[in-house]
């Protein structure tokens, strides 16, 4: 499903990303950890063809992201705030991403009557904007955002952060029922290496930009991590 070739970001002398080659297949729930500044963002931007590779190309799904816009209608993402629009309200937010992927305003109902759960009654009819939520309901509204129109490839960056306990653990039964059908493929960041290990089924760590580790998700996956990061 995505493929990296040669993938390389470098600013002025420092390469902050250097990955050889990386395939990720289609309906596999992908978990990329690193201490901060390892290339984990930097990674998802190429994907997203938010940042240009210094060398090489990023395929999704046979499409070369940054030279073409095929890619974009069966994929979506949610990596911060700055993908919100923060003078509209959420349904109003909803709607307009759904209008954007061909959903009528029944279609977005019917998929957020999904997520009541998930909102735990402060997302919905509260009449606030965007900017105004916490940064856990803002979070929130962008990873249920992400799931609209049906896409084939979600990308995740730390979606666990700022979330309290019981809506981390309703996030993360969410992650697990979109990888069951094998149809979505689901690319997840993040520091919390329990959430990660719980979710993910192969978990690919990054160093310095490099790719130091590529497990296929075991009971010996945790211990293994917390000894790598602990040493």
């Amino acid at each position: 499903m995505i493929y990296t070739q040669n993938l390389t970001k470098t600013y002025g002398d420092q390469t902050v990303l250097n990955i050889d080659s990386l395939e990720i297949p289609k309906g596999q729930i992908f978990g990329l950890v690193g201490n901060n500044g390892a290339g984990k963002t930097t990674f998802f931007s190429l994907l997203l063809d938010l940042i240009q590779p210094t060398t090489g190309k990023v395929i999704n799904n046979e499409v070369q992201v940054d030279i073409s816009e095929a890619w974009k209608p069966f994929t979506s993402a949610f990596i911060d705030e700055t993908f919100l629009i923060g003078y509209l309200t959420p349904e109003e937010y909803f709607y307009f991403i759904g209008e954007l992927r061909g959903q009528t305003k029944a279609d977005v109902n019917e998929l957020l009557g999904n997520f009541e759960d998930f909102f735990h009654g402060e997302i919905l009819g509260q009449k606030k904007y965007l900017r105004d939520l916490s940064k856990g309901n803002q979070k929130r509204v962008g990873i249920v955002a992400s799931f609209i129109g049906k896409p084939q490839v979600i990308i995740l960056d730390e979606p666990f952060a700022n979330l309290d306990p019981t809506t981390q653990i309703r996030l993360k039964e969410i992650i697990k029922n979109l990888g069951r059908d094998r149809e979505v493929t689901v690319l997840v960041s993040s520091h919390d290496l329990i959430h990660v290990t719980e979710v993910c089924e192969r978990i690919v760590v990054l160093n310095k930009g490099e790719i130091v580790k590529d497990i296929q998700t075991s009971k010996e996956t945790l211990k293994e991590l917390e000894l790598f990061f602990g040493g």
